[in-house]
């Protein structure tokens, strides 16, 4: 089990990327769009077959985000901001 400040720390903010969202690892692929697939019926398993770069920690990562969204924690504050 990884812990969940590892998990976070998968998540990014970069200003030059997809407007500030938050994405995966620096990869280009925003935390929305994985949950977005996830909500639309698509496994993990599909996720990782569609999207190589991802690891199943990632998909993790991107459900405790918005776990913590949602539990009206502050999450969007405290990930690392690049590219200003």
């Amino acid at each position: 089990m990884v812990p969940a400040r590892q998990l976070m720390d998968r998540i990014a903010v970069r200003q030059d990327v997809f407007g500030g969202k938050p994405i995966i690892r620096d990869l280009r692929i925003a935390v929305e769009h994985v949950l977005g697939m996830l909500a639309a019926g698509d496994s993990a398993e599909t996720i990782l077959r569609e999207y190589s770069l991802l690891e199943p920690e990632d998909i993790q990562a991107c459900l405790l985000y918005a776990h913590r969204s949602i539990a009206g924690e502050d999450v969007h504050e405290r990930l690392p901001v690049s590219g200003l």
